[in-house]
């Protein structure tokens, strides 16, 4: 790492079309002649997936940041610094044509010391072998796929994922119908076409068919990720009336056609699992359903645990950008505290010692505790939840009402067990109180 005097950039921060446009920079005046640790942050800061996700991720990195730095978080996190060093952030906008041409440019160009990003599984699958070839201590704080380290890099070494992977999420969702004694006989599925909706819909189907074998699958849509437009595809949900319908669309797509849908009455004939929802439910109130399944990647936002991290978390968020703190925003602070315990452990911003001690981690974000339990410890499980969404329109307010949790080791696969595998043979050494 470098000792040398550094001055993080003006944020301009805004939920506007324009702003999201924007290039995002970041200030605020750090400590003269200290040494530092430069981070590379990448995220959406323009596009369809910026307002609902990459801005919501990139505010919670500028409120963490400039709080890690100062020391002002709560708890074992009041040190300042990663070990004392400060954090100097460079951000790079996800929605680029020239993924992997970025994070080499951030690794030989910008010479960051490590890179903490990525929303879209496609990015991720993209990015992690070039992690490892390029041996960058890169931390993935949200993309869902479990190819990453099941298919894609298999040993990891400099690859980290600090969030639970798409199989927690849909295990819990056919779970969470199961106790709520919501109707399985009958699903469908829309999801987007490439590996996150994939393997969403590939987990919460075969999920399903464990706890009801008679179940059948009415139909399976899969439109091109950002297609914005589904007509046909609702046409198809209305003519086969499943008794569930399954979505782990997201951001501007998952806005879309719960919009479109409820104008042609899907939440009215089916109960519709949205398993990213949370991100919506505050910013469309009134427009999402009643009776809708909301789930968050996790315990995070409206799902997460009563804490003091919690608590302060959602007050700095608000105060700072008047608007409460969504998943994405839970799930980047997740990976910097991840960082700050694993440094702080070792006593070292150095890349290896940060390995070492990130290897198979437990530490306590917004969302609760996170256990890098798999693949060899680089990805991480932790307990998750679903609600029912009701919007309080008395107070104007979007809630979530009959909320299950679900232990870690009751909705991820046991070490060295691939998802489907684990799935496909019952669940075998699940533990669900």
């Amino acid at each position: 790492m470098k000792n040398k005097t550094s001055r993080m950039r003006a944020v301009l921060t805004t939920t506007t079309a324009a702003a999201m446009a924007a290039t995002f920079s970041f200030g605020a005046a750090q400590a003269q002649d200290s040494e530092s640790v430069k981070v590379g942050f990448v995220t959406f800061l323009s596009g369809g997936a910026a307002g609902p996700f990459g801005v919501p991720a990139r505010n919670a990195a500028e409120l963490m940041i400039e709080s890690i730095n100062s020391g002002s978080v709560p708890g074992q996190y009041s040190t300042p610094g990663f070990a004392g060093a400060m954090i100097d952030p460079l951000f790079v906008d996800e929605n680029s044509k020239q993924k992997n041409a970025d994070f080499q440019r951030l690794v030989q160009k910008d010479e960051v010391d490590m890179v903490v990003g990525y929303i879209s599984s496609g990015s991720c699958k993209a990015i992690a072998p070039e992690a490892e070839k390029l041996e960058m201590l890169t931390i993935l704080f949200d993309c869902g796929t479990p190819q990453i380290f099941e298919e894609i890099v298999t040993d990891p070494e400099y690859t980290f994922r600090t969030g639970g992977h798409a199989t927690m999420d849909n295990v819990a969702a056919a779970r969470y119908l199961q106790q709520t004694g919501t109707s399985i006989d009958s699903i469908a599925g829309i999801n987007q076409n490439y590996a996150w909706g994939q393997d969403s819909w590939r987990d919460f189907s075969a999920s399903i068919v464990q706890l009801d074998p008679a179940s059948e699958v009415a139909t399976e849509q899969f439109p091109k990720i950002y297609a914005g437009q589904y007509g046909s595809e609702i046409s198809a949900l209305l003519t086969n009336t499943p008794d569930v319908i399954h979505s782990s669309f997201w951001g501007g797509d998952m806005e879309a056609f719960i919009i479109q849908g409820q104008g042609r009455g899907v939440f009215e004939r089916s109960s519709v699992v949205l398993t990213t929802g949370e991100t919506a439910m505050h910013r469309l109130g009134a427009q999402m359903p009643d009776g809708t399944i909301i789930g968050a990647r996790g315990p995070h936002g409206d799902l997460a645990p009563d804490s003091e991290l919690n608590t302060w978390f959602r007050a700095a968020y608000f105060d700072r950008f008047g608007t409460l703190p969504t998943y994405p925003s839970y799930k980047m602070a997740q990976a910097l505290l991840g960082v700050k315990a694993a440094a702080d452990k070792a006593g070292s911003v150095e890349r290896d010692a940060v390995i070492d001690a990130l290897t198979g981690l437990e530490w306590e974000g917004p969302s609760g505790m996170v256990s890098m339990a798999l693949a060899n410890g680089h990805q991480a499980i932790q307990d998750t939840a679903y609600g029912t969404y009701k919007y309080d329109r008395e107070n104007g307010k979007a809630t979530l009402v009959d909320i299950i949790r679900f232990d870690a080791e009751c909705v991820n696969p046991p070490a060295g067990v691939n998802s489907i595998d684990w799935i496909n043979g019952g669940f075998e050494g699940a533990s669900c109180d």
